[in-house]
């Protein structure tokens, strides 16, 4: 990709160059921000508050930026190289139909992927609406009696649900845990890679001849199995509990419209995935999966979980519960680093439930199965045997006069993907999406491709179910008024828009959250996501189909590597935990094999975000807390005193850079010096790369690996909490210890299991990041890190009057954040953290990150891409806040009952017709003049969190709550 020639005159450049359209201040507002802050230039600055001596020394080799038309067109022609095939392939992921409704409604929409975590309930209750019938779409399915709000894939939830039960199990109980040989290959891939840090022994073989006993504490089945055949697990089920253990069953979600659910089984923990309820394949994700399990459990359940409480004026309202088991708490106590959702995949998935009901969902289920029975009824006419019964709409057939090779060279012909499972088995898998014509096809491939001696028609008049009585459902599911009301497009959509208003989103305003680098998603990089050529791929198709995404994944990784300084980069974590985790098992294995194993000991500093600590339990390390001084930097001294202490067992340094604080720390070469020197490795945390690209490298710092949040720095939306991607990057040494995969040629890697289900995680949105990076080059990337470090500084100097800034850097300045500290208000106020986020509101914006890493500060990252309009609009409404204090200390507003206090304001309460309050309405919702002509109304008043956990209410409320 080349941009035009810098000798061409300007006049006949493109003219949609995207640096202008990313960035929010023009060379004059950015002029301003400097003056206000004392320099005269933007290198000045830079020159000041990035270390020297990690400054970058060379040019970046990355593409010449391209236009946005340009990029599009670029695009096209390499995604182009991709071949679509009808895939039948199964193994989890089927084709299915998303409903253009929610396609261009959500999937589509800014003001739904856009939004951040629901932390701040109060201004995030449509999401939460949503996420609260995900969850109970999820125990109706499943027969369980509580879900949580999703997780990362299929693979991944079983795995937390083995580490749940392990964590769990009794001291009497042994450390074994039994795998189905039925189950997906990909989910066991990932259950061996979390097995073998926690001293798990896995088991695989048929549960049939699997003889329970004291040595296992657990053991997970697949339903329907990965071969199509259904089985009724209430016996095995009940001789697991027989001696202790617990029962985990992976099952398709389709397929419980019909079937038993688990639950009647009294399985433990119901786990699984949600892409075939309107989710596109796109070769692998990203996708939503679920976990669901018992009541007793719900504290020990990991990930997110959305529960109902009240608000101030005693009206339902719905909150993040059971916050406890943030790993911010817990931290190394935690039993899961997962620190999100996929939550726009959930709420896409529920609202397919709700768009067809459970009727709908039935009928979708039941043509599905028929689909599958006439193809079965036809290969047996065609002589074949079906292997795989009583199914759903997976078979495996038997192949006596044809090898599985020559069916597989026949169905290429007809651009058709099926599984070889042996040389003389085929498993074919139908789905929504297949129609009368596609079994024709199918048929004609098992005979050769000549013609059919019988037709469609004459097969379809049998019209057999496959499902014996035994094994179909009889309870109903979906009963809420929620699945039964909106099933026409009309209604459908003023549902989602009802929702969608509920919530702020970047669409609204700026969203300063400290760590969370909350910024641009553009409309160009965006777009791609739902092109077929991207969105139809199933993650198992030949590599002869996918040179489109290799070559993208090719030039993605690359880029990565040049802006780290890494020699490789593995794209398949989904998450940055995953990221974490994968790169602290590269560490560990590399370790093991220089027969280091007592290489076990993880420094973190204090500071550190919880999943650090989290991530590195899970991979097998023991943590140890390394203090920071007054400043928020890492405490030299202490480090070094204790990694010389663990010197013989030192495994590894988890350091973030920027540090947590939002400080540029002058130490950070020394510090990897100081692990090194003593053995260790140093991983580097990558959430605040946005200050680091163009200016500095991880690697040239000292980092051996670190994670990079492509749902931060490179422009992957939030999604309301997910979707995300946190691939790795690692030094040289580290390259053999990437993550691999069962399922890909050459995947074994080493023998590195996989830490995702899909061999690229996320695969269909990592060209977001690919378009930003492609159109910003290395000039545009540099000139976005300036920007972010100005702005952050710009609030920072501004705010200070009245603001403490706690921790500050070199000349007083910080990184690409900053830290405020609203603890000496509580004194002569009575104003805490709290009360200034919810007022925030008021005036239309998210709060920024409350209480993290300091409690009772708020941690400030306006991002490059806002512009010094809104960072104005944003102080304004600061200094306005801080004025309310005043107000509040010299007896111009009561202590109690004053806007802060009763924050946020709604509607309803300010147009009531009886106002208590001692202050006028005006004063709780248009506090500053320029509201007046874009008020964001929040829709509950503050939501009451210890009500809600004493209440535990995770599913959709009744009907009878909302009218009384």
């Amino acid at each position: 990709m080349k941009s035009e020639s810098k000798s061409i005159p300007s006049a006949f450049l493109p003219s949609d160059t995207f640096l202008r359209r990313h960035v929010g201040s023009d060379d004059h507002r950015t002029q301003e921000m400097l003056s206000a802050i004392g320099y005269q230039n933007l290198d000045s600055l830079i020159d000041d508050a990035v270390p020297k001596n990690i400054r970058l020394k060379k040019t970046l080799e990355l593409t010449e930026p391209l236009g946005e038309y340009a990029l599009q067109k670029a695009l096209k022609k390499i995604v182009s190289k991709n071949k679509m095939f009808r895939s039948y392939l199964g193994l989890g992921y089927n084709a299915c139909i998303t409903p253009p409704v929610i396609q261009r409604n959500i999937l589509e929409n800014p003001g739904w992927y856009t939004a951040y975590t629901p932390y701040q309930a109060e201004i995030a209750q449509g999401r939460m609406e949503a996420l609260i019938n995900f969850q109970t779409m999820i125990t109706d399915l499943t027969g369980m009696e509580i879900a949580n709000a999703s997780l990362l894939d299929e693979g991944t939830a079983a795995a937390e649900a083995m580490s749940m039960l392990f964590a769990m199990k009794d001291d009497a109980q042994g450390k074994s845990f039994f795998v189905s040989q039925s189950i997906h290959h990909q989910t066991l891939d990932v259950i061996r890679t979390r097995a073998i840090p926690l001293g798990i022994n896995i088991v695989v073989g048929s549960f049939k001849k699997m003889v329970p006993s004291s040595d296992f504490f657990g053991a997970i089945v697949q339903y329907p199995s990965t071969d199509g055949t259904i089985f009724d697990y209430t016996d095995f089920i009940k001789s697991l509990h027989s001696v202790g253990a617990k029962a985990i069953v992976a099952a398709d979600i389709l397929a419980l419209t019909i079937l038993k659910p688990p639950g009647e089984m009294n399985a433990d923990v119901v786990v699984g995935n949600t892409q075939r309820f309107g989710l596109p394949l796109g070769f692998g994700g990203p996708h939503a999966g679920y976990f669901a399990t018992k009541e007793e459990f719900k504290r020990n359940m990991p990930g997110r979980l959305i529960g109902v409480s009240k608000d101030s004026q005693g009206k339902p309202g719905y909150r993040l519960a059971l916050q406890t088991r943030e790993q911010h708490i817990r931290r190394d106590k935690a039993t899961s680093n997962i620190c999100t959702a996929q939550v726009l995949l959930a709420v896409l998935s529920s609202m397919y439930a709700i768009y067809h009901g459970p009727e709908g969902l039935k009928q979708i289920a039941s043509r599905v199965h028929h689909m599958t029975t006439l193809l079965a009824t036809g290969l047996e006419k065609l002589g074949f045997k079906v292997v795989s019964k009583p199914y759903f709409d997976t078979i495996r057939v038997e192949l006596t006069k044809v090898t599985s090779s020559e069916i597989i060279h026949f169905a290429e012909e007809k651009e058709i993907n099926l599984r070889s499972v042996s040389q003389h088995m085929i498993s074919v898998s139908l789905d929504e999406t297949t129609t009368l014509s596609d079994i024709q096809d199918i048929l004609q491939v098992f005979n050769e491709n000549k013609a059919l001696h019988f037709s469609i028609e004459e097969l379809s008049k049998k019209d057999e179910w496959a499902i014996p009585e035994s094994l179909v459902r009889k309870s109903g599911y979906l009963t809420h008024p929620v699945f039964n009301s909106y099933h026409t497009e009309t209604e459908m959509l003023r549902y989602i828009r009802r929702l969608e208003a509920k919530d702020l989103s970047l669409t609204t305003s700026m969203i300063a959250l400290g760590s969370c680098t909350m910024k641009l998603n553009a409309s160009t990089e965006m777009y791609p996501v739902t092109w077929p050529e991207l969105s139809t791929l199933h993650p198992f198709v030949p590599e002869s189909q996918t040179e489109g995404y290799r070559t993208l994944f090719g030039q993605l990784e690359k880029w990565l590597c040049e802006i780290t300084g890494f020699a490789e980069v593995s794209l398949q974590p989904n998450a940055g935990s995953q990221g974490e985790y994968a790169g602290l098992l590269a560490i560990r294995s590399y370790h093991q094999s220089r027969n280091d194993n007592h290489r076990n000991v993880c420094l973190i500093p204090v500071s550190a975000h919880g999943t650090n600590p989290a991530s590195a339990v899970m991979a097998g390390f023991q943590v140890v807390v390394v203090a920071c001084d007054e400043n928020g930097n890492i405490d030299v001294a202490d480090l070094k005193k204790k990694a010389i202490e663990h010197k013989k067992d030192l495994g590894a340094l988890m350091v973030t850079y920027p540090s947590t604080h939002g400080v540029f720390e002058e130490s950070i070469q020394e510090i990897c010096s100081i692990i090194h020197e003593n053995g260790g490795q140093v991983y580097m945390d990558g959430a605040n790369m946005n200050a680091q690209v163009g200016l500095t490298r991880p690697a040239d710092i000292g980092a051996d690996v670190c994670h990079l949040n492509l749902h931060k720095t490179f422009c992957i939306p939030h999604g309301g909490g997910g979707p995300g991607v946190g691939p790795i990057g690692v030094a040289e040494h580290l390259a053999p210890f990437l993550p691999g995969h069962s399922m890909i040629e050459n995947g074994s890697n080493n023998g590195q299991g996989a830490v995702t289900s899909a061999p690229w995680g996320s695969a269909s949105i990592t060209v977001i990041s690919w378009a930003y990076i492609a159109m910003l080059g290395f000039e545009g990337l540099q000139h976005a890190t300036k920007l972010a470090i100005l702005n952050a500084n710009y609030v920072a100097t501004k705010l200070s009057p009245a603001f403490p800034v706690l921790y500050k850097g070199n000349k007083g300045l910080v990184a690409h954040e900053c830290i405020i500290d609203m603890r000496g208000f509580k004194k002569d106020s009575g104003v805490e953290v709290e009360d200034i986020a919810k007022r925030l509101m008021d005036y239309g914006f998210h709060s920024p990150t409350m209480s993290f890493p300091v409690p009772g500060t708020l941690m400030i990252e306006p991002t490059e891409s806002e512009s010094k309009e809104e960072l104005d609009r944003f102080i304004d409404a600061m200094l306005s806040i801080a004025k309310e204090i005043k107000d509040i200390e010299t007896g111009v507003l009561d202590k109690v009952d004053n806007p802060l206090k009763n924050a946020p304001h709604t509607a309803e309460m300010v147009i009531a017709d009886e106002w208590k309050h001692s202050y006028s309405r005006e004063r709780a919702a248009y506090p500053l003049t320029w509201i007046r002509s874009r008020k964001f109304w929040p829709s509950v008043g503050r939501v009451d969190n210890v009500y809600g956990d004493r209440n535990l209410m995770c599913s959709c409320i009744p009907m009878e709550d909302y009218v009384s």
